[in-house]
């Protein structure tokens, strides 16, 4: 946890990238109504577009995560000039009750603890997606579904809708229209900055809105040793087991 923690605060003092000084760039608490006319083809069109720069882009971010219990969440999410990425999740794991990691090597797809002893196991080689039964799901918003946004044939519906209150760029609604299938994202409205970087996203899981962004490393690195343990999983561990008491029986 003090290890996430202080990724959290070297993140927030860092220059952002891009701009001269050391005043800090926030997420604007106000931002501009775009449009929301126009016909859906065009909405697919500029998601499109912006999901193909966000493929490409390279930074590293730090995002509020707000699930609904009123504690609000940092996750960290940081995709390296190497192309390996990482997406720091806090309460990520066993029913909210652990910080866990995705990252993404040349070597796969790891699953990481992060509290004072981090370890990390291998849950998908490359190309390949992370089990559900270990995936904390938020990093998907970064990098999974991406190519879906990309792809006009994917069985979605796309239209322009307002900015989420405090969201930088333009915000799209995206529904899916294949009923009975697994849809190729969730349906939600996400929001990207002219450049492709995410800025906001509200999903079944929790609203992510931007903090801050700065400059991407040049890697990445695992939080921890690769060990071939059994990965977290995402429900909550069953209580302990509690030996009743010998004290007053007879010997």
């Amino acid at each position: 946890m003090r290890r996430f923690a202080f990724i959290v605060t070297l993140l927030a003092l860092a220059p952002t990238a891009g701009c001269s000084g050391d005043t800090p760039e926030q997420a604007p608490s106000s931002p501009a109504p775009s449009a929301v006319a126009g016909p859906a083809a065009d909405a697919s069109d500029a998601l499109a577009g912006l999901a193909a720069l966000a493929l490409d882009r390279r930074y590293a971010a730090l995002y509020t995560w707000d699930v609904g219990d009123g504690q609000p969440r940092n996750v960290i999410a940081m995709v390296a000039n190497d192309g390996s990425w990482r997406v720091d999740i806090p309460r990520g794991a066993q029913g909210g009750t652990t910080d866990v990691s995705i990252v993404r090597t040349a070597a796969g797809v790891h699953q990481c603890s992060l509290g004072v002893t981090s370890t990390c196991v291998l849950v998908a080689d490359k190309g390949e997606k992370v089990p559900g039964r270990y995936d904390p799901r938020v990093q998907r918003l970064f990098r999974q579904w991406l190519p879906a946004f990309t792809d006009r044939h994917e069985a979605l519906a796309v239209s322009a809708v307002r900015p989420l209150a405090g969201a930088q760029g333009s915000c799209f609604s995206v529904d899916s229209v294949a009923a009975g299938l697994d849809a190729p994202v969730d349906v939600g409205i996400y929001c990207y900055a002219p450049d492709g970087l995410l800025t906001a996203a509200r999903v079944n899981f929790g609203v992510l809105k931007l903090v801050k962004q700065v400059a991407a490393p040049a890697t990445v690195q695992l939080p921890g040793p690769v060990i071939s343990g059994t990965p977290l999983g995402m429900d909550a561990p069953p209580p302990p087991v509690v030996q009743p008491s010998s004290a007053g029986l007879p010997g």
